[in-house]
């Protein structure tokens, strides 16, 4: 009996712990706070930005069309935004193919929904498909798209997180 109590007590200080770094453990589900929904959602973001800006260079510098240049924008979100959570799980020891698994459990619906907010933004505004790197109106309809991503994105992942999915997958990483 009083070992149950000593781990019970352990748990609920490593419980606390995450919560005090930001990190509510959710991997058995639950409610999750905004703030961590945000945070995940950033850490998405950062990936998927990354990736487009990227991409849009690239497709520019190569002098591609549209199409070609958002496909490779959009690999390269993918990319850049599983790269941003393997270094994570890598980081904690795991193996590769288990840190793969959990990347492409935690950001794949969070990335997608991302992109798909983000590139739709962009392909509907008048004249965004049109604008360059040096045109204004291409970081300002850039900048817009990815705020209606993340804005869109966090309540996504607060849904999967408070179902043990999404990024609630990588916390149990992260100790």
């Amino acid at each position: 009996m009083e070992q149950h109590h000593e781990h019970e007590h352990h748990e609920q200080g490593h419980q606390q712990e995450h919560q005090h770094h930001g990190h509510a453990h959710a991997a058995a589900g639950g409610p999750v706070s905004w703030g961590t929904a945000a945070r995940a959602t950033l850490h998405c973001l950062t990936g998927c930005a990354i990736g487009e800006v990227l991409g849009m260079i690239i497709g520019t510098a190569l002098g591609w069309g549209n199409v070609q240049t958002m496909i490779l924008a959009i690999i390269l979100a993918f990319f850049f935004g599983y790269a941003l959570t393997l270094r994570g799980v890598l980081a904690a020891g795991v193996d590769l193919r288990t840190a793969i698994r959990v990347a492409l459990a935690a950001d794949t619906l969070s990335i997608a929904v991302m992109e798909l907010i983000d590139n739709g933004v962009i392909a509907l505004w008048p004249g965004a498909m049109d604008a360059h790197l040096s045109d204004p109106l291409f970081w300002i309809v850039l900048a817009i798209a990815l705020a209606a991503a993340f804005v869109i994105t966090t309540p996504v992942n607060k849904w999967m997180i408070g179902r043990g999915k999404g990024h609630a997958v990588v916390h149990q990483y992260h100790h």
